[in-house]
């Protein structure tokens, strides 16, 4: 780090002013298409402020199967919102539990599930206007 803004790092590589603008927006899109997901949503939920093994978190996200479940914990994880914690036992015990940046995601889960509860009966009955 040169301690220079950002736009004249681009530019001083021949890098157009907006490249690293483009990259992050790139790579925002990118984590909401994965995090943005049905599952990856009622898992943060569940997860809330505690620590869930496996077989606990399966049975709190109804419906989810075990690939799923699997799939969507190791993306979770991965970017930096779940840690996945295995403790020396027999059998292996592993918990999991939400990161910082996983709580404060968890707070805008927290205002969607909110907004879908007060408009519930609008867009239901948008739905079935619409439908008729």
């Amino acid at each position: 780090m040169t301690g220079e803004p950002d736009g004249v790092q681009a530019a001083a590589q021949g890098l157009p002013e907006d490249a690293d603008l483009r990259r992050a927006d790139s790579l925002a899109r990118e984590i909401f298409s994965e995090v943005a997901n049905k599952w990856a949503l009622l898992i943060i939920e569940a997860l809330g402020e505690r620590t869930l093994r496996f077989s606990e978190l399966r049975n709190e996200v109804e419906g989810v199967s075990h690939k799923m479940l699997t799939q969507n914990l190791r993306m979770l994880e991965r970017n930096g919102l779940v840690d996945r914690k295995v403790h020396p036992t027999v059998p292996p015990r592993v918990g999991y539990t939400l990161t910082e940046p996983g709580r404060a995601l968890r707070t805008t889960v927290d205002a969607l599930c909110g907004w879908t509860h007060r408009y519930l009966g609008h867009i239901e009955g948008a739905r079935h206007r619409f439908d008729v």
